[in-house]
């Protein structure tokens, strides 16, 4: 994992000094499953962090969420006994208290969790949403997407994807019995695990020319799925030395399994939300400043400052400027 990137800060610092001012948060890569449970409390970790930021607007998660996703009746059909003791439970009852905050939970399907369905995610008052998909920050578009299209250069897995990602296909799949579900998604995961000891690297990660492609109509991209977190400044007018970001969020990992305390580490983003305030009550010093001269001044105010202030502000002096930033967030559990 890429974390001596300079542009990849520590989630501690920021979530401690600056927590008024985080207003959007995307993941991906968590691959949950029983099997991992270190995975599963860190993730119930950020969420509880998440809780507490009044200012959190929207939490991302742009795939592979899950290791394996064989349809929502798996958890669906459960019994009551079952849907107390199920490990899923608690993740939808603390998302569904960070929804009831005020934040907009957006899901995307991954590689492998490709078959969630928007019934699941009403149990948390999520959207399901599709790839690719836009935001913007500031004035900028950014196209949000898992990044397993984009890896195109592995013709095998392109040929998968595309008769998996079949509406028909995945149809057929959820007519099956759940266990014949389950059985095949094992030997899916099997499979992929073996054929990526086969792969060289770069086939694994993405085409340059399939990113060029896809930021002709945006000015940023962000994705997931290559586990290679990094932001990368590509040039798209080599002429004019032109660049557009590219934000690669990175896989979650339990390391240091032997200790006492596993540890979980993962690259998440997070954007800021700055306020700006015209204070033209403070514009400026006529006797300093000459008859006739006029000179604005202006002042930043955090989002934590904001919070704090005791006297009236005009909020139409009030602009937000957003941030995009690449954050390390690790957790012993």
């Amino acid at each position: 994992m890429s974390v001596n990137d300079p542009a990849i800060v520590d989630y501690s610092h920021i979530i401690t000094t600056r927590p008024h001012d985080i207003c959007r948060v995307l993941i991906s890569d968590l691959h949950l499953s029983a099997d991992e449970p270190a995975l599963v409390q860190a993730f119930l970790a950020l969420i509880d962090d998440l809780k507490a930021l009044a200012n959190l607007n929207e939490l991302y998660i742009l795939g592979d969420w899950f290791d394996a996703w064989v349809g929502d009746d798996r958890y669906l059909t459960l019994s009551s006994t079952e849907f107390h003791r199920n490990w899923l439970t608690p993740i939808i009852e603390t998302l569904s208290e960070l929804s009831a905050k005020g934040c907009d939970i957006k899901v995307m399907h991954g590689n492998r969790d490709f078959l969630i369905g928007q019934e699941f995610c009403d149990l948390f008052n999520a959207e399901l949403i599709h790839e690719p998909y836009f935001i913007h920050i500031n004035d900028k578009s950014f196209r949000l997407e898992h990044g397993d299209a984009l890896c195109t250069d592995d013709k095998s897995y392109q040929r998968f994807r595309t008769i998996m990602r079949n509406p028909v296909t995945q149809w057929l799949l959820l007519k099956r019995p759940l266990q014949k579900r389950i059985a095949l998604a094992q030997r899916i995961r099997t499979k992929s695990s073996m054929d990526k000891s086969h792969k060289s690297m770069s086939i694994m990660d993405v085409n340059h020319a399939a990113v060029l492609k896809v930021l002709n109509k945006v000015d940023g991209l962000i994705h997931g799925h290559t586990h290679r977190p990094a932001k990368h400044e590509v040039i798209v007018d080599k002429k004019n030395h032109t660049t557009k970001p590219r934000y690669v969020l990175g896989d979650w990992r339990v390391i240091h399994r032997d200790s006492a305390y596993e540890q979980v580490e993962a690259i998440i983003a997070i954007s800021y939300c700055e306020t700006t305030y015209s204070d033209r009550s403070l514009l400026y010093d006529q006797k300093q400043e000459g008859a006739g001269q006029i000179e604005q001044n202006f002042r930043q105010i955090t989002s934590t400052q904001l919070a704090n202030e005791q006297h009236s502000i005009d909020k139409s002096r009030l602009d937000q400027k957003e941030s995009l930033q690449l954050v390390k967030f690790e957790i012993k559990t």
